[in-house]
């Protein structure tokens, strides 16, 4: 077994799922840079539950490579497993468990690297970023990235390890959620006209939503890089009613907003709320003065475009041996690094089509793939 299979062994072994706490894989990580003489920092959430982790290899002094991950993972609830979801299973040259694509096989790598990292000597730093959090909205980086901005000197670039089979990606989308709260008011259905229905003015809500989508679909809106090649909308959660014969006070629904790049989402769920203070509201208002809408933010992170020119574009393609740059439909954390001035790409082993499934897999060779493009790595950051 290689050291990254066995680290990727005993990453899969906690139960990091976004409701749980992190700490246990963070320190596990923590003791194993420890024990080769790493220093690392941690930034704890408010509650002290969580945690991301930050340490540096090589000079301190000047600008270098980050090597980012997340540590959670999406739940198993409800899917059909065939194998233990949180114990590493071997099978046909594939390793299974929940995140050995998304994305713990990356980090098991990066972990592999620090002794031939640190015997290298280096001339640039190497730093390592784990974040919590990420797949409820890129939550945890913020504070972390907070932290790197105090920081005298810019890296160069960072790679975020999310599955991509080693292929460089250069940009995706960015993303807002939302919620709409109706408030109406109830009365028997025999007498519907009295009442102001909820849940008929959210569906009104979510129709002109869709009616908005359709026009991101324009020919001059679109951007072939991408698939869908143009920005998206969608209403993935609602809830209201209490009994047929009630008109519904109450109903709520979540969109999403998936934006190319250089569109901005926050433009897309203005027009919805200016629709809804002008053309729905005042009709509610009109039967019972007690109604109301409410808009909330759930999550937000930004889209990311590297330039395919860039410094940051030239060294990916030399780790990884491939200048086929493309991009990605899922988000990452890579909007919010360059969002604050630290180039970004998109690079690790695994396929996203496994992600976020049953029966999660990396494969080994894309694993061996994967340590490889951090000996190029090595190489290309240690003294000449």
């Amino acid at each position: 077994m290689s050291a990254s299979q066995s680290l990727l062994k005993s990453l899969i072994a906690f139960d990091t799922t976004s409701r749980e706490s992190n700490l246990h894989l963070i320190e596990f990580v923590r003791d194993y840079l420890a024990g080769l003489q790493v220093p690392c920092s941690l930034i704890f959430n408010e509650q002290r539950s969580k945690a991301n982790l930050f340490a540096t290899l090589g000079p301190d002094d000047r600008p270098g490579i980050v090597l980012s991950g997340h540590t959670d993972v999406v739940p198993v609830d409800g899917q059909a497993w065939t194998v233990p979801p949180f114990e590493l299973s071997e099978r046909d040259g594939k390793l299974y468990g929940r995140g050995t694509a998304d994305m713990k096989g990356y980090i098991a790598c990066v972990l592999a690297a620090v002794p031939a990292l640190l015997a290298a000597p280096l001339r640039l730093p190497v730093h390592i970023a784990l974040s919590y959090d990420e797949e409820v909205g890129c939550l945890g980086v913020r504070s972390l990235l907070a932290e790197l901005q105090q920081r005298p000197h810019t890296p160069l670039l960072c790679i975020i390890g999310e599955p991509t089979e080693l292929k460089p990606v250069l940009g995706h989308k960015g993303k807002l959620a939302m919620r709409c709260d109706v408030h109406g008011a109830a009365c028997h259905s025999a007498y519907a006209p009295n009442g102001v229905n909820a849940i008929e003015y959210a569906a009104e809500l979510i129709g002109e939503l869709g009616r908005i989508g359709s026009t991101l679909r324009a020919p001059h809106l679109q951007d072939p890089r991408f698939d869908p090649p143009f920005s998206t909308v969608q209403t993935g959660v609602i809830s209201g009613g209490t009994a047929l014969n009630i008109v519904p006070a109450d109903c709520r629904f979540d969109f999403e907003i998936r934006a190319l790049p250089d569109q901005d989402p926050q433009q897309v769920a203005q027009q919805l709320q200016t629709y809804a203070q002008q053309q729905v509201l005042p009709r509610m208002q009109a039967v019972n003065a007690a109604s109301s809408l409410r808009f909330s933010e759930l999550s937000a992170y930004p889209g990311l475009a590297t330039d395919a020119h860039s410094q940051a574009a030239q060294l990916i393609a030399e780790f990884c041996g491939s200048e086929a740059f493309s991009t990605v439909a899922f988000g990452t954390e890579g909007g919010l690094f360059d969002a604050i001035g630290i180039p970004t790409v998109v690079c690790g082993p695994g396929s996203m089509d496994q992600g976020h499934k049953p029966d999660e897999f990396v494969s080994v060779a894309q694993l061996h793939a994967c340590d490889v493009m951090l000996e190029r790595l090595t190489l290309a950051v240690r003294q000449a």
